[in-house]
């Protein structure tokens, strides 16, 4: 597959922001503060825009795909495929992240001045908890979900809307149609915001670079290069597991999703690359009630980077710090992030706030979160493509198992099949 303008912009503005942070880090130094401040807007930017799109994108595209599946028995059989899926791929996420970091010790003789264990780490450790999360899933009002972006929230309600929508029947008829063109609408204009994506991704990086310099690499340069180990073992884990149903057509749907998971890696964003993984999805043939359902739930509940990150961290700080955890709470641990992992969605900083509220459970000295706090913004690019793969390959798998996987159809320009089905 020829690599398309877009994907081949958002390289070229990967390296052009390289080399512009840190000319200013060598020729300005003084002034690569302030540039790195006012670059972000371009940032900034974009990713209102992304989320501009995303709360009615998911809304209309999840609503259409539930009313069109026709009954609750198919949407419980879906849901539960799914939820089943996203657990399999959370334990084997938090799994191979502690057998990785357990067998590289990255934090054992760290050469780096460790954080005073009774230093703050400016984290919130107690703002998330199961509670919370369930709470929090609840939508009070869908205006309210819609304007502060709540995916969860926006999917809890539009199940219900899809459900009550398929049990009328032709009552519901011209709603369902109404936001089946809605759908495609977004669609279009989600290709608009696409062209701004370049810029984003030359001031994400350029501001990057200028603020923390590339000389952070060779400090944690080890450090990080094991996690991006760990994290393309995943990969292959995920591409094998993906394999077992998809058969030959693996390596299409990796070079469909590419430029998607560039998106994530370089805005360090997944929900930027929502609307492209939903419409790449689309093009390799998933039936897109399968995806309109299964993506926002991944969003939610399948956030396989974020994960194998919170124990390759926590474990990372505990050996830094020369504390041994039992084979026994490293069990809990796995188990407690199980759970409290699901409640990333929404709060701000989530992988770190799962990871200090995970520290304070082992007595492990919080103050270690300040140790990834220069670098987490490399580290959550490689997070946000992995989360990208992990949920398109669900989608995929579950479309599979539906025999809801066609064809390949790549017409970006065309109305999709779903839009001119009636109801």
């Amino acid at each position: 597959m020829k690599m398309n303008k877009l994907t081949l912009a958002i390289l070229i503005a990967m390296l052009l922001g390289i080399a512009t942070g840190q000319g200013y880090r060598l020729f300005a130094p003084g002034e690569a503060p302030a540039f790195a401040d006012n670059v972000t807007l371009l940032t900034d930017i974009f990713l209102r825009l992304i989320k501009m799109i995303i709360a009615p994108l998911v809304f209309t595209t999840l609503v259409v795909g539930i009313a069109k599946m026709g009954d609750t028995r198919t949407v419980g059989r879906i849901g539960a495929k799914t939820l089943g899926w996203f657990m399999l791929a959370s334990l084997l996420s938090l799994s191979l992240g502690l057998l990785m970091v357990t067998l590289m010790q990255p934090g054992s003789g760290l050469s780096l001045p460790l954080p005073p264990e009774s230093a703050s780490s400016g984290i919130s450790a107690a703002s998330l908890s199961l509670r919370d999360f369930i709470a929090h899933a609840i939508p009070k009002s869908l205006i309210e979900a819609m304007a502060n972006n709540e995916i969860l929230q926006i999917v809890v309600f539009s199940l219900f809307f899809g459900l009550a929508a398929a049990a009328l029947g032709d009552a519901a008829k011209p709603v369902v149609m109404l936001l089946a063109s809605s759908a495609e609408i977004m669609l279009k204009v989600t290709g608009y915001v696409m062209n701004f994506a370049p810029f984003a991704v030359f001031a994400a990086i350029s501001a990057m670079v200028a603020k923390e310099g590339l000389g952070i690499l060779a400090t944690y340069g080890s450090f990080m290069a094991q996690f991006y180990l760990a994290l393309a073992c995943l990969w292959l884990l995920l591409i094998a597991m993906g394999s077992l149903f998809l058969r030959q057509r693996t390596p299409r749907l990796l070079a469909l999703i590419r430029e998607p998971v560039l998106l994530a890696f370089s805005t360090a964003s997944s929900e930027a690359a929502y609307p492209k993984t939903l419409q790449r999805l689309e093009w390799f043939g998933c039936d897109k009630r399968i995806a309109s359902f299964v993506l926002p739930m991944g969003y939610s509940f399948n956030l396989d980077g974020s994960m194998m990150y919170c124990t390759f961290a926590v474990m990372f700080i505990a050996q830094a710090y020369g504390i041994e955890l039992s084979f026994a709470q490293q069990v809990t641990m796995l188990l407690l992030l199980m759970v409290t992992s699901k409640g990333m969605a929404g709060v701000p900083r989530a992988s770190l706030v799962v990871i200090a509220a995970t520290l304070n459970q082992f007595h492990i000295p919080e103050a270690g979160v300040l140790l990834l706090l220069g670098i987490d913004h490399f580290l959550d690019m490689g997070r946000s493509a992995t989360n990208v793969l992990g949920n398109a390959i669900a989608a995929c798998v579950i479309a599979k198992t539906e025999d809801c996987l066609e064809e390949e159809t790549q017409a970006p320009h065309a109305v999709s099949k779903e839009a001119r089905q009636p109801v």
